[in-house]
């Protein structure tokens, strides 16, 4: 089997247990940790996470945010001159944050089941975006708002309470649970 097989029967005996329901925020995020290598094999498999989750009688939803900063940047009016001058990009980017927060929060709302799982797929798209832009931050800033479980799809690495997108040099520290094919997670 790969690891994508793997990290889905992993996943399956995760969303099969019971859920407290008294938890915070972050305690609430699901981290589906795999090597970056495998993200299409992974996004092949989505139909098998989705039906793991209905499955156990959850409600699945499906954030997709693989081409947000490129749909922002099309309706962007500044555009053309930041293609023209790129290091002119740095000062837009913390408005492409406060955009795809409010997308995010608004889509986590729009399914906000207390039984329901919403995946958040694309995380690797953020890489490299600066420091305005980060999973980290994303997370921090829409974790009110999860009803049931935000599962994310997270390419990288996770040690301890550590996450590394993409086997970034430096990670954060965060209190969501890991999902990986070795067992991991609390």
């Amino acid at each position: 089997m790969s690891y994508v097989d793997d990290l889905l029967d992993a996943y399956r005996r995760f969303v099969s247990l019971p859920w407290q329901q008294n938890l915070a925020g972050p305690q609430r995020v699901w981290m589906a940790v795999y090597p970056p290598r495998h993200e299409r094999r992974l996004r092949l498999h989505l139909p098998a996470f989705k039906a793991a989750t209905n499955e156990h009688a959850h409600p699945w939803a499906l954030i997709d945010i693989t081409t947000s900063f490129e749909r922002w940047m099309a309706d962007h009016a500044y555009r053309d001159t930041y293609f023209d001058e790129p290091e002119l990009l740095t000062t837009a980017l913390p408005g492409f944050f406060v955009h795809l927060v409010d997308d995010v929060r608004r889509q986590l709302t729009a399914h906000a089941e207390p039984d329901g799982v919403v995946a958040l797929l694309g995380a690797g798209t953020l890489f490299g975006l600066g420091d305005s832009v980060k999973v980290s931050a994303l997370l921090n800033a829409v974790n009110d708002v999860i009803a049931g479980r935000l599962l994310v799809f997270f390419p990288g690495e996770h040690e301890g309470s550590s996450y590394r997108l993409l086997d970034a040099r430096d990670g954060w520290n965060y209190l969501a649970i890991p999902i990986t094919p070795n067992g991991s997670g609390r």
